[in-house]
């Protein structure tokens, strides 16, 4: 296994191809996820978000920011999702704060 791979290993896709899934820059690239949703080094938002273990809402905000630039023409509508995300988890910690 090389050192990138230790980090986002998930069962049975840490192989040079297995089912659709390629070796892209070195990580496992899963063919069922699109193309803006992996950076140029072949590393998925999704594996990103779950290695630092982010909670749902700051995980979807960075999987919109990571795309902003790729997956439309311009990234607003993105951002302006991962904006809405932030807030929704600064409600949350407000709301256990108070609670």
């Amino acid at each position: 296994m090389d050192k990138h791979n230790k980090y986002y290993y998930e069962k049975g896709r840490n192989t040079d191809q297995y089912d659709g899934k390629t070796r892209a820059g070195g990580i496992m690239s899963d063919s069922r996820v699109p193309d803006y949703y992996k950076g140029k080094e072949g590393y998925e938002a999704r594996k990103v978000c779950d290695n630092f273990e982010l909670p749902y809402h700051l995980a979807t905000a960075t999987t919109y920011i990571l795309r902003s630039y790729h997956k439309h023409d311009t990234p607003v509508e993105c951002l302006t999702k991962a904006i809405a995300h932030l807030e929704f988890e600064l409600d949350k910690i407000k709301r256990e704060k108070n609670d």
